[in-house]
């Protein structure tokens, strides 16, 4: 009885140093939140989209609440379980770090934003998806190669080049590129990526399909996948990734996705040695709870 009371008496003087000692979530010295002009496709605009870190300073271009709460929880897109408005009001913020913090903590940083400007409440939970899983076909060996990403640059202070995550999409397309020479573009009927990770392509193809995609190949490093469309594919898989961004699109244009399906996806990975299989899978899932539509006062 004597052992077991020490061991109840060290764990809990455990918790309470823990309680004690533990580090409060870092924050933004600064932060600046105004809503994102909304894009109408019809226009021809263009839509910058982009998250930049460059020194102390940050900046997050047309992002959805969704996406911001994606980044801050560092989880994927359709993890995030919502009323349809996170989706589609979108704004830019412009940040500054505390001095003597990293980028490492900017996903915390925005937990804290959304919580104190937009009163974010949410909890965990867990959801059965019907979901695409990407795996290695029989004869991926021939034809899927790795590509190694560019040396991280730094200067002679040891400090690393800005990280600098660029998106642009219009009607001649969509380019994305995520740093060190990692990128990918999808126009002129095709989809061109380079130097991404499988996680990274699943996450991009979730943009174009019907379900999410999960990465099921066990593959690491990165890697150039090149799929090619016909021009009737390609204008479906275009009108998704345009829906997907939260541009408004004119009735005529929905009309093309009238009985679409995933086929076109489907048969361009086979062609690079990859292959979607459907599956059900759960999935943890970050359950809005209740949100402000706009921010308090900057």
């Amino acid at each position: 009885m004597r052992v077991i009371q020490s061991a109840f008496l060290g764990i809990s003087a455990a918790a309470v140093l823990l309680a004690q000692t533990a580090a409060p979530r870092p924050e933004f010295e600064v932060a600046s939140i105004k809503p994102a002009e909304k894009i109408d496709a019809s226009t021809g605009a263009q839509v910058h989209v982009g998250m930049q870190i460059d020194g102390a300073q940050v900046h997050a271009n047309y992002f959805s609440l969704k996406e911001l709460i994606r980044i801050a929880y560092r989880v994927k897109d359709h993890q995030v379980v919502g009323p349809d408005w996170i989706s589609t009001d979108r704004f830019n913020v412009h940040a500054t770090l505390p001095a003597g913090s990293s980028r490492d903590q900017v996903p915390e940083m925005f937990q804290s934003l959304l919580e104190q400007r937009f009163q974010l409440k949410l909890h965990r939970g867990t959801k059965e998806f019907p979901v695409y899983a990407i795996v290695l076909a029989k004869d991926s060996a021939s034809k899927l190669k790795p590509s190694p990403l560019e040396p991280e640059v730094v200067d002679a202070s040891g400090r690393k080049a800005p990280l600098d995550i660029q998106a642009t999409g219009g009607r001649g397309g969509t380019t994305v590129k995520f740093g060190r020479g990692a990128y990918y573009t999808f126009a002129d009927n095709k989809f061109d990526a380079r130097k991404l990770t499988m996680q990274v392509l699943a996450d991009t193809l979730t943009r174009y399909v019907e379900r999410p995609v999960v990465d099921m190949t066990g593959l690491e490093g990165t890697y150039d996948v090149a799929l090619e469309f016909t021009p009737e594919d390609y204008r479906v898989l275009l009108i998704r990734s345009a829906i997907y961004a939260g541009v408004t699109l004119p009735p005529e244009a929905l009309m093309f996705l009238q009985g679409a399906s995933d086929e076109t996806i489907f048969k361009g990975l086979q062609s690079a040695g990859l292959k979607l299989e459907q599956r059900k899978a759960p999935l943890e899932v970050l359950l809005v709870d209740s949100m402000n539509k706009t921010p308090t006062d900057n």
